[in-house]
């Protein structure tokens, strides 16, 4: 067998992902594992990849090679490091082949790359230094709310319109969300409101680049169905979001462990 692992510690989460090169020269995921990332960014990478290599049913001894992704990438002692970039395009590419770009949204950043062969980047714009449009923006607004964030994307969707939420600054769209509810605007009207205020910033974002169909949406905040489709309709476009877009920035790093090594 051969064995590669991708790592990518992100600010929030921290995700694994093991592959096995099948003899036809195709990657097969053996093992993933995700847990908080928390104060420690080194241990944070031992646990997610000692979960993916059990679930694989693998030692450590069986890896030829792994790297690392994400904001914490250089804690953990691996073959290489590389940017998140390179690795959401590349582990997007691999899980919808016909991928034109790819839209990720961490919990600290948010990104848009223009995709070529096999995920190679073509362009890319990047929102680093600004909360907005980001998971961290989620998690402010769902503790103001007093909503548990999983129960955000549903709620939305129950909304019979959006709260108009005027600023994406964090610390300004928090007073919004309060002054809403002060105005006893429901929760799912205030949410809506939410993530349209940040599609908008999103797709801002992505039209910086050749933003090509399809549009694959990888990182946690995927999974939030109501800023998704906020976002197909800023843009006017359908995403794509594959079942395991959480784990594509990790994905990507272990098939570039395979290919680069």
């Amino acid at each position: 067998m051969t064995i590669f692992a991708g790592v990518d510690i992100g600010s929030a989460a921290t995700k694994a992902v093991v592959i096995e090169i099948l003899p036809e020269g195709r990657a097969r995921i053996r093992g993933l594992h995700l847990a908080p990332t928390g104060y420690d960014n080194e241990a944070a990478g031992r646990t997610v990849l000692s979960g993916a290599l059990a679930r694989a049913g693998l030692e450590p001894g069986a890896l030829v090679r792994t790297v690392t992704t994400g904001y914490g990438r250089h804690a953990l002692a691996t073959d290489s490091a590389v940017t998140e970039i390179t690795c959401h395009a590349r582990g997007a590419a691999e899980l919808v082949p016909a991928a034109g770009s790819v839209i990720d949204v961490g919990g600290q950043d948010s990104k848009a790359i223009a995709l070529g062969e096999r995920g190679r980047v073509l362009d890319f714009v990047m929102n680093d230094k600004c909360a907005a449009g980001t998971g961290r923006f989620l998690e402010v607004m769902a503790r103001a709310l007093e909503v548990p964030l999983d129960e955000f994307g549903p709620l939305s969707l129950t909304a019979r319109e959006a709260a108009e939420i005027s600023n994406t600054c964090t610390v300004f769209a928090e007073s919004e969300v309060i002054s809403q509810r002060a105005a006893r605007r429901s929760k799912e009207e205030i949410i809506a409101g939410i993530h349209r205020a940040m599609a908008r910033r999103i797709a801002g974002m992505a039209r910086r680049v050749d933003l090509r169909a399809p549009v694959v949406m990888s990182g946690g905040v995927a999974r939030n169905v109501g800023l998704v489709q906020a976002v197909e309709r800023e843009l006017g476009q359908t995403l794509v979001v594959p079942e395991l877009a959480q784990f594509a920035g990790a994905l990507g790093a272990a098939l570039l462990a395979w290919e680069k090594g």
